[in-house]
């Protein structure tokens, strides 16, 4: 009788701490999927009570419009320049800032962190400022190589524009990863240092069989991070800096989403996207962690 009450004040116990949290992940997180789901069945302009059923017509529209397309390559472009970009400076000046000690290396952390700490519209507006044509900083400097002013349009040709958000959208995260691989790379043991340094080994031998192996798990969970906040927060940047434009160029499923839903009250089609979404989402997540498991196996 007493393990069985036991047992049970221990599910008690249990439920009383996690059936809060998922009830929440219910109300804020399912249910929206949900209704997501169920208005891409309608069409309906999302101003009005009146909506005409339409089962999947919505998803055949979506699937024959270029610019979603467009939006999902776009998409997987900033996921994979940011990847690339975050990663390879955030090791870079972690790394830096850990194995070669200086007076000013807590500062310097700080400075990377800073963009961490502003909004994400407050960025996009401050590079707007900086592309801007006429008293743009980007021009400003150029101009000082040159015996005439610059006046390029950064932001106004479509074929190059989407090359624009990376450097905001890189500069931003930075310094939030590099704390996280920082704190992966305090952990390792100082005497595999030691090791290595009386066996001769350089600073690039020690990085790639030393840092990387032992940080590689931090890595793997920043890159999925990176790629899951991308695919569905990549639409502040660019709706900021470009609305997707110019000529649609630079349009990623958020802000697709958003201008067929609030702008042209397409509704149900926007809600497809949404869904949309929702599964490039699952599907990225599950090919990652599967590819990384692997290269965790390899290191190993």
């Amino acid at each position: 009788m007493r393990t069985g009450t036991a047992k049970a004040q221990r599910y008690g116990f249990i439920a009383a701490f996690t059936l809060p949290a998922f009830a929440f992940f219910c109300i804020f997180t399912i249910y929206p999927v949900l209704q997501a789901l169920y208005y891409s069945l309608f069409d309906w302009s999302g101003m009005s009570e009146h909506k005409t059923f339409v089962g999947l017509d919505n998803f055949k529209a979506m699937f024959r419009d270029p610019i979603v397309w467009r939006s999902v390559g776009n998409d997987y472009f900033l996921v994979a320049g940011k990847v690339i970009g975050i990663m390879a400076l955030a090791t870079f000046f972690a790394v830096a800032l850990t194995r070669f000690r200086f007076k000013l290396s807590g500062f310097f952390r700080s400075i990377f962190f800073i963009p961490n700490v502003i909004s994400v519209v407050v960025i996009g507006v401050l590079w707007n400022f900086i592309y801007n044509p006429q008293i743009g900083f980007l021009n400003a400097f150029l101009s000082l190589f040159t015996k005439e002013k610059v006046d390029i349009a950064w932001l106004g040709f479509p074929a190059h524009t989407i090359w624009m958000l990376l450097p905001p959208a890189i500069w931003a995260g930075i310094g939030f990863y590099m704390i996280l691989i920082i704190a992966a790379i305090q952990n390792i043991p100082s005497s595999l240092y030691e090791a290595s340094d009386m066996e001769g080994a350089g600073q690039w031998s020690q990085f790639r069989s030393i840092t990387l192996p032992l940080v590689w798990e931090q890595v793997k969970v920043s890159i999925i991070h990176i790629t899951m906040t991308t695919l569905n927060g990549s639409f502040i940047i660019v709706w900021i800096m470009t609305e997707g434009g110019p000529d649609n160029s630079t349009q990623v499923m958020g802000s697709y989403m958003y201008q067929m839903a609030f702008r042209q009250f397409h509704f149900g089609f926007g809600a497809a996207i949404g869904v949309l979404i929702l599964v490039v989402s699952l599907i990225t997540t599950i090919v990652l962690q599967r590819l990384m498991r692997q290269e965790t196996i390899e290191l190993g």
